[in-house]
């Protein structure tokens, strides 16, 4: 157990070497990001008890995080916990951190990713034992590198892209009912339970996620990955818990998307970089309240992250709906 004081001493001792330091020979500022991005969050914690999800904003990956390779990287993810916040606290603060530190970040980002999640897991059991935690948390999260994303997941909470109006499926969800899942656990001697839904030998209706140690291996630790290239031409890339996807089928995202851009309660119409920026930023609430007017009971976290200006997916919209119009005539 860590003493107060003397950390808080530590902390501020460096803390002042750092600063004497960068006073003598500041360090050169990184050179600024390329790719558009504007960031959209919203979280309710609806009409459960407690609000048990955490997500993470990272557009400046590698200078929060001392990385001086020249790849440019933006980080975003949602943890969705369950039995207490105490897991997807724990993987809000550690999981890219972990990432930052793998070897194999650069030349295999799904390897780096599978690692960072299983250490996260590995550190998060020692915590949980030494102050009986019983909690757990899925989690799904995306990293921007270069020209390419890379999503990575452990159970129900998704990221799905946006490319020119259209949804692309980025990853499958790990649902117990799924039958590899399904198969999976059976192999290892569990079951599968319907109780009011599908759950893991009765118990929690996840089957992979951090955490869960009381269920381990049946509820696995292991992430899945998957990466794409980009094109430019992808629109945005959207990540939520399974409070938005319950009532949300992915297919209606971009039309839900276009219409709250379009709400002429916006200030869309405005021509200024503060208006758009606005407007952009209100999506992910918009979004969260269409889940929960639809029925959502749980939970409800959003992120849109635009790699394009919103302006400009509303303009290509009016221009598709007018070419239409005119060649229907």
């Amino acid at each position: 157990m860590l003493q107060s004081e003397p950390t808080q001493r530590l902390f501020f001792n460096k803390l002042r070497e750092v600063c004497f330091t960068w006073y003598q020979n500041l360090p050169p500022l990184p050179a600024a990001s390329t790719r558009f991005l504007l960031c959209s969050v919203h979280a309710i914690r609806n009409t459960r008890r407690k609000m048990e999800d955490k997500h993470v904003t990272l557009a400046e990956f590698n200078q929060l995080l001392g990385l001086q390779d020249g790849v440019e990287r933006a980080y975003y993810a949602v943890f969705d916990g369950h039995g207490g916040m105490d897991a997807a606290t724990y993987a809000a603060t550690h999981l890219h951190v972990t990432l930052s530190q793998q070897e194999t970040l650069h030349s295999n980002t799904a390897a780096a990713f599978k690692m960072a999640f299983s250490q996260t897991d590995d550190m998060f059991k020692h915590k949980a034992k030494r102050e009986r935690l019983r909690s757990g948390s899925t989690g799904v999260a995306v990293l921007l590198q270069d020209q390419s994303l890379t999503v990575s997941w452990l159970g129900d909470s998704q990221a799905m892209l946006v490319r020119q109006g259209q949804a692309v499926s980025l990853m499958d969800p790990h649902k117990p009912e799924r039958e590899d899942e399904k198969q999976r656990i059976e192999d290892l001697g569990g079951c599968i339970t319907f109780m009011g839904c599908w759950r893991v030998n009765g118990t929690y209706a996840v089957s992979r996620a951090i955490g869960d140690f009381d269920q381990k291996p049946y509820v696995s630790g292991d992430a899945d990955c998957a990466t794409i290239q980009l094109s430019g031409n992808e629109d945005y890339v959207l990540l939520a818990c399974d409070g938005f996807f319950d009532t949300v089928k992915p297919a209606e995202v971009p039309q839900l998307v276009l219409e709250a851009l379009q709400d002429p309660g916006d200030p869309e119409g405005a021509e200024d970089e503060e208006s758009e920026i606005a407007a952009g930023k209100s999506i992910a609430q918009k979004l969260v309240t269409h889940a929960k007017m639809a029925g959502s009971n749980d939970n409800i976290t959003v992120v849109v992250v635009f790699l394009r200006p919103p302006k400009l997916l509303v303009a290509e919209d009016t221009h598709t709906v007018v070419k239409e119009a005119e060649s229907g005539l």
